[in-house]
C-alpha cells in the first residue's frame, strides 16, 4: 500500500513540476499576436477558399497587418468594400481593384462537337483528362463531368444539360478562383467584368490547325487571324493557333465578333445590335409595300 502511496507523490510532484516548468517556458518564448489581426478578420467574410492566395482568411489577416501596403492583397469574396474596411482598420488605403468572373472559354456544345466515345468511369475530369482526349474529338475542350461545380463554394456553377457545358452565374461569382484550379484543361479564367458587365472573349482554347480544330468542334476558333486584322486597339493576339482578347486592352467595339467566321468570339451581356433592330424593320417593311 505504502508502495502505491509513494509512486502517486512521485507522479504527482513530477506532474506539477513539469508544469510549472512548461509555464515559464511558455511565457519565456510566447510571441506577441497583433490584437489587429483578430479585427481584420472579423471584417473579412471567413470563407476560407483561398482565393486571396492564402490559407484561409486568417492567414490574409496576418498578411494585412504584417504588410507595409494593401498593393496586391485582395479578398475576391468580400470584394473593393471588405478591403476598404481592412484598410480603415490598418489605417492603410486600399486601392480599387476591377471585379472579376469566372468565364468559360470553351463553346463546344453537344451539338457541335459530336461524340466519338462513350466514358464509362468514374464521373471527375481529372481521372477522365488522365485517361484520353474525351468522349469528342477535341483535346482541349470541356469534359462536362462537372468537377468546376463540385469546387465552387458559392453555388455559382451549374452544368447545362442542353449544351453539357457549366454555366456561371455572376450574380454569385467571387472570383475566388477555385473553379480555375479545379479544371484539368484550364478552359476556366477569371476576366474583368467590364463595364456594366459587358465583355468580349474568344470561348475556344483549341490549339489545333484549323481544319482538324473545326472538323472537331464547329464552334471553334480556326486560328485565321481575321479578328486580329480587325483590332484597332491591338487587343487581339492570334498564338498557337488561337485568339485571345486581352481584356486590359478591349474598348468593347465588337468588330471582331463580326469578322470571326466561326462565332467563337461571343459578346457577353450587350444588348442587341441596333443594325440587326434596324435590317428586321426595313425587311418589314419591304414585306407591307408587297401585300400593298
Amino acid at each position: 500500500m505504502n508502495v502505491i502511496v509513494i509512486s502517486l507523490l512521485v507522479l504527482g510532484v513530477t506532474g506539477l513540476v513539469a508544469a510549472v516548468l512548461l509555464f515559464f517556458i511558455a511565457q519565456k518564448f510566447k510571441v506577441e499576436e497583433d490584437p489587429r489581426i483578430d479585427e481584420v478578420q472579423e471584417a473579412l467574410p471567413g470563407a476560407n477558399c483561398g482565393g486571396c492566395g492564402f490559407a484561409g482568411c486568417r492567414a490574409m489577416a496576418e498578411a494585412c497587418v504584417k504588410a507595409d501596403s494593401l498593393d496586391g492583397l485582395l479578398c475576391p469574396v468580400g470584394g473593393a468594400e471588405t478591403m476598404k474596411a481592412v484598410g480603415s482598420i490598418l489605417g492603410k488605403e486600399a486601392a480599387a481593384v476591377a471585379p472579376k468572373v469566372a468565364v468559360v472559354r470553351c463553346n463546344g456544345t453537344c451539338e457541335a462537337r459530336p461524340r466519338t466515345s462513350v466514358y464509362d468511369g468514374t464521373r471527375s475530369c481529372q481521372i477522365e483528362n488522365a485517361l484520353y482526349v474525351g468522349e469528342t474529338a477535341c483535346a482541349f475542350g470541356c469534359l462536362g463531368c462537372g468537377d468546376c461545380v463540385s469546387a465552387c463554394q458559392f453555388g455559382a456553377l451549374s452544368m447545362d444539360p442542353k449544351t453539357g457545358l457549366p454555366v456561371v452565374d455572376e450574380d454569385k461569382c467571387t472570383a475566388c478562383g477555385q473553379c480555375v484550379k479545379a479544371c484539368p484543361r484550364h478552359i476556366i479564367e477569371l476576366r474583368n467584368k467590364g463595364p456594366k458587365s459587358r465583355r468580349m472573349v474568344v470561348l475556344c482554347i483549341n490549339k489545333d490547325k484549323g481544319a482538324p480544330a473545326r472538323k472537331a468542334c464547329l464552334n471553334a476558333c480556326i486560328g485565321c487571324g481575321k479578328c486580329e486584322k480587325e483590332c484597332n486597339f491591338e487587343a487581339i493576339t492570334v498564338e498557337n493557333n488561337v485568339a485571345y482578347i486581352d481584356f486590359e486592352k478591349c474598348r468593347l467595339c465588337r468588330k471582331c465578333e463580326a469578322a470571326c467566321p466561326t462565332g467563337a468570339i461571343h459578346a457577353i451581356n450587350f444588348p442587341p445590335r441596333k443594325v440587326e433592330v434596324n435590317a428586321e424593320s426595313e425587311s418589314k417593311k419591304e414585306v407591307k409595300n408587297e401585300n400593298v
